[in-house]
This record gives structure tokens, C-alpha cells and sequence, in this order.
């Protein structure tokens, strides 16, 4: 009958513990110096030497050479306590899962107190610590705390945080780890040596695997294979059957598909696992584990000779092809969606199902990672393909578009021509049958330096000045923050703003159902149907409404031009209309500086009322060719004398001052034209006040409300 591996080569010094150096040492140095405490506490995973240490520490205490670091393994205490020995009766291990109460505490108590019978000292090993209840704890404090010379306590256990703080606080607190894969594989070399075992060099990483860390379990999986193996040995192939791990060649396989997007293959495979007999969370945990050493590869080539790799030479040059090909990203990405499906799996009832779905995740990098990870693999593929020449540079696929770009068909309305100098229109504004022509023996007045082209000055824009002239060029986005995809876009959220600054400006903007045609640098053009709403526009100040909406809703601070949307309408400004009837009462308002007429000739019959000297660019009334009687005038005489006219004040040199336009003097009845119907009351007195409400609601937006009459200065 044989012994178990791990009870027949059960250390039985310091030296021979393996991968717990950290612990042997300090303890070496204590014996060796004298320094022992009378209580220890020895904590770390299952398997890795807290019992067996405790075991070696009790042989060197009581050795009779001792106490020593190095037991002489020939005195009577020595060969009592080896691992093949019958113990001794003064070194007791209580078994604290089926010891641990309060009477299993007191029975101790009582007996610790007797001196030992043939050793030096009365040793309590008490194995699986913390399933030692609290009561029992409390009854062993006195104890620990002040035990006699002859007794010595060794506490093992898993769970130190279990252990009352009160009983570890007065304990030499040793903490065990899990023994590295190389020195258990290093180990288990030894011990199939010793045992003359042969063995595939391929199958032991398998054990390390199955030991994780823990020797006595490692070398239960070994002493199993060891069981079943034939005259051959241990194999690999009888190591992946018993042990219940996936082939190398399927994990293999698997990333390939992986790789390759093959929907076909890996679900094929998945099929092939399934129906093999294969638990699908031992594939996954072994799928993760290749993920893992290709990720490693791939940031560390050489990881197989340096030893962060185990993998069996037949594999590895496959592994080092896998992770050249996949990349870091891809194979980041992969590991942690398995990852995230192995937490899944633990009590899922269709394990099948979350492998397939985790599959199609892999498979299928855009349909998630909100951290970047499936964008970084999405780039990282398409390098490699640029790399290998299947598809061309995207900076060479982009050049034919942007060359074509610019012959594309702009939207925006056509820039603004320069204002024209002043001309006379040789085409009257009025019809023939209302207005007579124009006198040719009078002379044309001069332009003034400030008023418009025909002789009298405009009231002043409460907006911004008129922009320089554009350039003949399409207006162009300025691209980045300002462009008119995104003012169109936007547009429902512009009129709210501007609802809620200035309801007349949004009623403006509704009714004329206006829109932005087009920008150009900062300024957003915006399109009406007639010129004059566009004038009224700019003057009555809803241009900069809408610029302050814009910039709240589109953080985009920008100027607003109001522009025509007839033909040849580019701008804020365009020219004049075609001619309309003359009201029998009004005047008409005056045309845009761009195209307005001069003024016709002042008759002899009418003077001028004198304006004062600080305002003398600025006329108290419209010209007078603005002003029409109710009926046709009759034609005037070609060969009167034209200079009984008083000549043009010359304009002052600074800006006339905003004031409201006063009405025009009244001429007296012997004044008025015989042939001609004249209106009752004065006739053309009451024309500048129903032409000012024209003008005031046309040109600015408004609406009179009463007006005030003025008295006609003397003459």
C-alpha cells in the first residue's frame, strides 16, 4: 500500500519547505537567536505549509540540541515528531472545526497548566483556528495572555480577520502565500524523479494549474495521474482527460475564428465542445487563460523564455503568430468580455447560451465598449489592413472628394455689390398720369457729403454700420462653429430664444416665414420676401435680437444681415422695386441709398422754409417733389425761370441729429394749382403725416399712434 505524495514528502526541516521563504527565515532567525514567543499565528491559503511549519517548529523547540533551526532528527523528541513519526505526547493538535467551544477551551485550560512529561516544552497546535467560537476565544485569553514558561501556542488557520482581535494581538502573526508556478513545477520534477515516474514534459504545467498554488493539492492531482498512468508514463493527453481541461489545438482553433470573424467556425466549435462532453465554463475559463498568455505575448515577446508563459512548445509558436496578427486592443477587448460572461456564468442555467452570446460579442466589436475598447480595436484592424496593402490610405481615397467639393452648388444668396455713386434715374418713379416729368432746364442739385442721393438725409440705423463690400466670390462656411447646416438645424430653437427676448421680432420672423440662406465669416444671412420688411429689419434693431439668440443657443457670438430673396437680391440692401401708384394723400418713403433717384427739380411757386444753421443738412420735411395733391398737377412751363429757387444749403459737416421729420409748411390758397383738383382743408398738408405712418411702419416696424401737430415756422 503506498502513502499519499503529499504526507510521504511532507517537509520535515525549514529548509526543505519550498516558496515560503518569507516565513522560514524570520522563523530560523528567532531559534537561532533565542527570541521565541510563546504564541504564533500562521495564516495563507489551503495546502501551502501553515500545518507542516507548525509541525518543524514544534521538532526544533523541543530537539535536544535545541531549540534550533536545523532539528538533529536522530533525538527521541526528532524522530517522534518527523512526518513518518508516531507524535509525541507533549505536542497537541486540537482540531478546531470539531473543538472549538467553550468546553473544549476550559478542558485545554485545565490541562496546559501541567508540565510536559519528556519534552522541553507543552505545545498546542490548534488547526482551522478561526472556527474556534468567541466564547471559546474568551476562555483561552487569560491563557495566551499569560501562559507558564513550559506552554507554547500555534495557531493555523485561512481566515485570520475571523480570529478575535484580542487573541491576535498577542500572537507572532506569520503570513502564508500561494507557491509560484515555477517552484511547484520544479518540485514536481523532483518528486517524479525520486519516484522514477516517467512523464511528458508538456503535462506538468497542467498540474500547476490544477495545484493553483496549493502543494498538497498539486500533488494530489499528480499522485492521480501517476495512479492512472500506463507503461508510457504521464501524458499530456491523459493530463487534458483527466483534469477535464479543453486541447490546446480547439483553444487554438477558437482564436482563429475568433480572429477571423468567422461566425461559422466559432459557432461550429462551440457545438464541437458541447456536444464532447465539455463543461462550457471549464472552455470559457480555458479560453479566458489563452487570452490571457496571447495579451501577455503580444506586449512581451520573449514572455516564453522568460518564463511568464507556460505553454507547450507546440503551441507557442502558434500563440506568438496569434498575437502578432490580433493585436493588444482586440485581444484586451476579448479577454475582458470573457471575463465579464465567466462572472455570468456561476449559477446560469443555459451556460451554452451566455458562451455563444459572449462569442458574438467578440465577433461583433461596434456593438459595444462606451470606454473606447471596441473603437481601439476597430482602429487596430484597420491598420493591419492599410499595413498589408488591402486597402488604400484613407488620405488618398479623400483627396478626388475634396477636389470636387468645391464645384458643388452653394445655397447661399449672391454677395453684395458695391454701392454705386449717385445718378440720376432716368426712368420716373411714378406713373405719367400722377407725377409730371422732369424739368430740363433746371439744374441737378449737388449730392450732399452726408444725406442720401436725393438731397436729404436718412434717419440714422439703430443697428450696426453697413459691412464693406463683399467679395464677388460665393460666401463660404467659416467652417468649425459657424456654418448654415447647423443655423438651419437649429433654427426652431433660435425663433423660441428670440420669442422670448422680443415678441416683435419673432412676429417679424414668422410671418415672413424668414430663413438663413447663408453665412459668410461671422455673419448669418437671413432671407425676406420684400425689401422693405428686410430694411425694417436691420433699422427697427431685430438683427441684433436675433444674433444674441443665436449666440445663446449656439454659444456662437455672430452679426445678423437681412437680405432680399427676389432675383438679384444678394444682401441687407437691394435695389428699388418696381414703380407703384401714388396714394392720393401719402408720399412715398424714401428709396434705398443704393438705387435711389434724385430729386426733381423745386417749382418756382413753392419756397422753401429756411432751416436753422445747426441743422441745415437736415430739411424739416420730405423734398418737395415727394409732396402730390390729390388730382394731377398740370405740366409745368419749360421756359419758366428756374432760379427763383433758392440753391441747395450745403450739408454740415458733422451727422444731422435722430429727429422725427416735421411736416412741410402749408401754402395758401393762392399758391395752389388752378387746374387741379385741390383736397379740402389744405389738400397736401395732411400728405406728410399719412406718408410718416408709411414710412414708419414700413421702414421701421411700428405703428403711430397719435401725432402731434407742429406750427409752420415763419417765413
Amino acid at each position: 500500500m503506498s502513502i499519499a505524495l503529499y504526507r510521504k514528502y511532507r517537509p520535515a526541516t525549514f529548509g526543505e519547505v519550498r516558496g515560503q521563504e518569507h516565513v522560514t527565515d524570520p522563523l530560523r532567525q528567532a531559534l537561532r537567536s533565542g527570541r521565541i514567543n510563546h504564541a504564533y499565528l500562521f495564516s495563507g491559503p489551503r495546502g501551502c505549509g501553515k500545518t507542516t511549519s507548525a509541525r518543524i517548529l514544534a521538532r526544533s523547540l523541543n530537539c535536544a540540541e535545541g531549540p534550533t533551526p536545523d532539528p538533529c532528527g536522530t533525538c527521541d523528541s526528532c524522530v517522534a515528531l518527523a512526518p513518518d513519526g508516531g507524535g509525541s505526547i507533549d505536542v497537541i493538535e486540537i482540531d478546531a472545526a470539531s473543538h472549538g467551544g467553550v468546553d473544549d477551551a476550559r478542558d485545554l485550560r485545565e490541562r496546559a497548566f501541567f508540565a510536559p512529561v519528556s519534552s522541553r516544552y507543552k505545545i498546542y497546535i490548534i488547526d482551522e483556528a478561526h472556527m474556534v467560537t468567541r466564547e471559546g476565544f474568551n476562555a483561552l485569553l487569560k491563557l495566551v495572555e499569560e501562559p507558564p514558561p513550559h506552554l507554547k501556542f500555534v495557531f493555523a488557520t485561512t481566515e485570520p480577520e475571523k480570529v478575535i482581535g484580542t487573541i491576535r494581538s498577542r500572537t507572532h502573526h506569520y503570513p502564508f502565500r500561494l507557491i509560484p508556478p515555477s517552484t511547484l513545477k520544479d518540485l514536481f520534477e523532483d518528486l517524479l524523479k525520486e519516484e522514477g515516474i516517467v512523464y511528458d514534459p508538456a503535462a506538468l504545467p497542467l498540474v500547476v494549474r490544477a495545484g493553483a498554488g496549493s502543494a498538497r493539492d498539486g500533488l494530489s492531482v499528480l499522485d492521480q495521474l501517476i495512479a492512472g498512468s500506463g507503461e508510457e508514463g504521464i501524458t499530456r493527453e491523459g493530463a487534458v482527460s483527466l483534469l477535464g481541461y479543453t486541447d490546446s489545438s480547439l483553444l487554438g482553433d477558437m482564436v482563429d475564428a475568433l480572429g477571423a470573424r468567422d461566425g461559422s467556425a466559432v459557432f461550429s466549435l462551440i457545438d464541437r465542445v458541447v456536444e464532447g462532453g465539455h463543461d462550457p465554463r471549464r472552455f470559457t475559463t480555458d479560453l479566458l487563460e489563452r487570452f490571457r498568455d496571447l495579451v501577455i505575448l503580444a506586449a512581451v515577446p520573449d514572455a516564453l523564455d522568460k518564463g511568464l508563459v507556460n505553454a507547450d512548445p507546440e503551441a507557442a509558436e502558434r500563440m506568438r503568430e496569434q498575437a502578432a496578427r490580433l493585436g493588444p486592443a482586440e485581444l484586451t477587448r476579448a479577454a475582458e468580455i470573457l471575463n465579464q460572461g465567466l462572472t455570468d456564468m456561476r449559477g446560469a442555467t443555459a451556460p451554452r447560451l451566455l458562451l455563444e452570446l459572449m462569442c458574438s460579442r467578440v465577433l461583433l466589436p461596434g456593438t459595444d465598449g462606451a470606454d473606447g475598447s471596441a473603437l481601439a480595436a476597430r482602429l487596430e484592424q484597420m491598420e493591419r489592413r492599410i499595413a498589408s496593402g488591402a486597402v488604400a490610405p484613407a488620405a488618398t481615397q479623400a483627396a478626388p472628394a475634396a477636389q470636387a467639393a468645391p464645384a458643388m452648388p452653394q445655397a447661399a444668396p449672391e454677395p453684395v455689390p458695391a454701392r454705386p455713386a449717385p445718378q440720376p434715374d432716368p426712368t420716373p418713379r411714378d406713373s405719367p398720369a400722377s407725377v409730371s416729368p422732369a424739368r430740363p432746364s433746371a439744374p441737378e442739385p449737388a449730392p450732399r457729403a452726408t444725406g442720401g442721393s436725393d438731397g436729404w438725409s436718412e434717419p440714422p440705423r439703430r443697428s450696426a454700420p453697413d459691412p464693406a463690400p463683399r467679395p464677388a466670390s460665393a460666401p463660404q462656411s467659416s467652417g468649425g462653429a459657424l456654418d448654415l447646416g447647423r443655423v438651419q438645424g437649429a433654427w426652431g430653437q433660435i425663433l423660441e430664444a428670440v420669442k422670448g427676448r422680443r415678441r416683435f421680432t419673432w412676429m417679424v420672423l414668422t410671418g415672413s416665414d424668414v430663413r438663413p440662406v447663408g453665412t459668410e465669416g461671422n455673419t448669418v444671412l437671413l432671407a425676406f420676401n420684400r425689401p422693405n420688411e428686410a430694411k425694417g429689419f436691420a433699422n427697427s434693431g431685430s438683427d441684433q435680437v436675433v444674433a444674441a439668440a443665436i449666440q445663446q443657443v449656439l454659444g456662437t457670438e455672430v452679426r445678423v444681415a437681412a437680405a432680399g430673396s427676389g432675383p438679384g437680391a444678394s444682401s441687407s440692401r437691394r435695389p428699388e422695386p418696381a414703380p407703384r401708384p401714388v396714394e392720393p394723400t401719402g408720399w412715398d418713403p424714401p428709396a434705398p441709398q443704393s438705387a435711389r433717384p434724385e430729386p426733381a427739380p423745386v417749382e418756382d411757386s413753392v419756397s422753401p422754409v429756411p432751416a436753422p444753421a445747426h441743422e441745415a443738412a437736415a430739411p424739416a420735411g420730405p423734398p418737395p417733389d415727394k409732396i402730390v395733391t390729390g388730382l394731377q398737377e398740370p405740366p409745368p412751363d419749360p421756359f419758366e425761370d428756374a432760379s427763383a429757387a433758392p440753391p441747395p444749403e450745403p450739408m454740415a459737416a458733422s451727422p444731422a441729429p435722430e429727429r422725427r421729420p416735421e411736416p412741410a409748411p402749408a401754402r395758401s390758397r393762392a399758391e395752389q394749382p388752378t387746374a387741379g383738383g385741390s383736397e379740402p382743408g389744405g389738400g397736401p398738408s395732411a400728405a406728410p403725416s399719412a406718408g410718416g405712418a408709411a414710412l414708419i411702419e414700413s421702414e421701421l416696424g411700428g405703428r403711430v399712434i397719435d401725432e402731434i401737430e407742429h406750427e409752420a415756422p415763419a417765413k
